[in-house]
């Protein structure tokens, strides 16, 4: 049966400063579509959403939206200006009877409501837009970046919304795990021309590969032909050149054709260069405690970090991750407990919070203001690994063109300031390389080469991050900051992890404390656990206590609504939502519940 467009784009064109977007674009966007839009940075994917939500005015063609349908919009930087807090602007045009929706959405992503606007964080005012989004329920969301400052319990509260709505929506996230498990279809954004393929995000690479491969045969056979011709027209025309210049002219348009097909952009070059070897035992940490005030943020913990690990710390946000990375290299010192650190130690940081750069600076003075990279006496040069660049051959080499050298650098895009931090944090050697949520706003091209970067580096890496995927490819120990200063060491990456917490927690219910450690060790795979389950039930069962706990705190929430006496004769329409609400959440929490079983009679068979 088809499925009614929600969303009609029509011959699209669009220009900014005089460079071309889009031209002649054309795509519909239909109900229940589930759409991961991927490209390189600096494509259109943010421009293009914005032509989708009616923000952006294209120079030609038509943006029809189905009547009676509404758009929803999450953009990278919201606008809070007018609100007093982060709870008055996720709520704005939402009826008060709906207003749980917004607390429910707040306690998932895991911000204030009440925080002030004034003070709340970039991340803050990012959780309090995709809350105003998602309280709205519009028939089509439009999600740039939600991930973006998602720790990894919220990013999964966010997936088993998604997976729950009936909305459609289209997705813009440098978060693999998050979209191969949301979409259904994809739409790629490749030098102006937008591909479909009803596939989702997990296929993504295989088309990608298989679509520059015919084109670059396409490519070889015409440059073949036009040597063909360019031969016979040096050799024989003069021979025949009345009776042949039909053959000219077709020598001639080949020629245009090659000149006019766009090339794909190249990958950043990324390079990593160790410093002087480091000695064997990076850090030592043993019994490290710290707390701030009444707050632990780490009991008594220990660490060994020998040369060449690659350690993963995930967690909660505001559980301490950085903090932790910071006792470790010696930023700040323990309450209680003892750090050592290896010899002939290089540190370089890549900071979260882009604290290097200055919005004001040019991305030229950016590289040449910095001491370490400064070239004496030459200010159109800076220090790369111990040679001299010049300033725009280096930005080149990390994808910005000779007019973006001079601009300054709160015009980039996240993932330009991204790119340019990685340009400093590369032009020095290093043998600790220090990480703090590396990944935000990278495309997947620069994300595979950041990551075989790390693979072949010959330093020691601490890592940040909430990309479970990068995660796993990656690290070789996690260490997990679960709340009240507990953090525990588990070898291999993010799926190791899960596996390895997830046999712990079935043991600890059915065996003596003995028996559960033997269980605990990584010798007994979680697989053997649940020889009854495929991967995707192995996977729902994991995921259900969770679901099912999201609905119980919805349900008790509406009931609380609903136990005002006097709710029905004031607010009889707020009464008759609610408790159709509270209706659909007990009959998907009983389906939940019988789902848990089947599957748990399952792994016991």
């Amino acid at each position: 049966m088809a499925r009614a467009p929600l969303l009609q784009l029509t011959d699209i064109s669009l220009t900014f400063g005089g460079n071309p977007v889009f031209d002649n674009l054309s795509l519909t966007v239909q109900q229940g579509d589930r759409v991961a839009l991927v490209g390189r940075n600096g494509s259109g994917k943010s421009t293009l959403m914005k032509v989708m939500a009616g923000l952006v005015e294209p120079d030609r063609g038509q943006v029809v939206l189905n009547a009676g349908a509404h758009t929803g919009y999450m953009e990278q930087d919201p606008d809070l200006s007018g609100y007093e807090t982060l709870g008055d602007f996720a709520s704005a045009d939402l009826p008060e009877a709906e207003a749980y929706r917004v607390e429910m959405a707040a306690e998932g992503l895991k911000f204030d409501p009440d925080r002030p606007v004034s003070t709340a964080s970039g991340g803050e005012r990012r959780r309090a837009a995709l809350a105003r989004l998602l309280a709205q329920a519009p028939e089509l969301m439009l999600l740039d970046e939600p991930t973006n400052h998602l720790d990894i319990e919220a990013i999964g509260w966010l997936e088993d919304h998604l997976n729950q709505t009936r909305a459609a929506y289209v997705i813009i996230s440098h978060d693999r795990a998050f979209l191969r498990r949301l979409t259904r279809a994809t739409l790629w954004i490749d030098r102006g021309e937008v591909r479909r393929q009803e596939r989702g995000f997990e296929h993504f690479e295989e088309w990608r590969e298989a679509t520059w491969t015919a084109e670059d045969d396409a490519r070889h056979k015409l440059d073949r032909k036009i040597k063909a011709e360019a031969r016979w027209a040096v050799e024989g025309i003069s021979a025949r050149r009345k009776r042949n210049q039909g053959r000219v002219r077709a020598l001639q348009a080949l020629r245009a054709e090659r000149a006019s097909q766009i090339r794909r952009q190249g990958t950043a070059a990324l390079a990593l260069e160790s410093g002087a070897q480091s000695g064997k035992r990076v850090i030592e940490a043993k019994g490290v405690t710290k707390t701030f005030g009444e707050r632990a943020i780490l009991k008594p913990f220990d660490l060994l970090v020998n040369r060449g690990d690659r350690v993963a710390f995930v967690g909660p946000n505001g559980v301490g991750k950085t903090t932790l990375i910071k006792l470790l290299t010696g930023e700040i010192a323990p309450d209680d407990g003892q750090i050592k650190l290896g010899t002939n130690l290089e540190v370089a940081v890549f900071d979260q919070a882009r604290a290097a750069l200055n919005p004001d600076q040019s991305l030229w003075d950016s590289l040449t203001g910095d001491p370490d990279m400064r070239v004496s006496g030459r200010a159109d040069q800076v220090m790369v690994r111990g040679q001299p660049r010049h300033v725009v051959g280096y930005l080149k080499d990390f994808l910005f063109d000779e007019g973006q050298a001079r601009a300054p650098v709160r015009s980039l895009s996240g993932g330009e300031k991204a790119r340019l931090l990685l340009a400093r944090l590369m032009a020095r050697p290093s043998n600790l390389l220090v990480m703090d949520e590396p990944t935000n706003d990278l495309d997947v091209e620069t994300l595979d080469l950041l990551q075989d970067l790390l693979g072949e580096y010959d330093g020691t890496v601490l890592l940040v991050s909430h990309d479970r995927d990068f995660i796993d490819r990656v690290a070789d120990t996690t260490v997990a900051m679960e709340g009240d200063g507990r953090a525990t060491v588990y070898a291999g990456g993010w799926s190791d992890y899960r596996d390895q917490r997830g046999d712990v927690a079935r043991t600890e219910t059915a065996a003596p404390p003995q028996a559960a450690k033997d269980v605990a060790k990584p010798s007994a795979p979680a697989k053997a656990a649940k020889p009854g389950l495929s991967f995707t039930e192995k996977h729902r069962l994991d995921e259900l206590p969770s679901v099912i706990e999201r609905l119980e705190a919805e349900i008790a929430k509406l009931s609380q609504f609903l136990s005002d006496p006097d709710l029905y004769q004031t607010a009889p329409a707020k009464f008759q939502k609610a408790t159709d609400a509270l209706t659909e959440r007990q009959a998907a929490l009983s389906a939940a519940e019988e789902e848990w079983l089947a599957l748990e009679e399952k792994a016991a068979g």
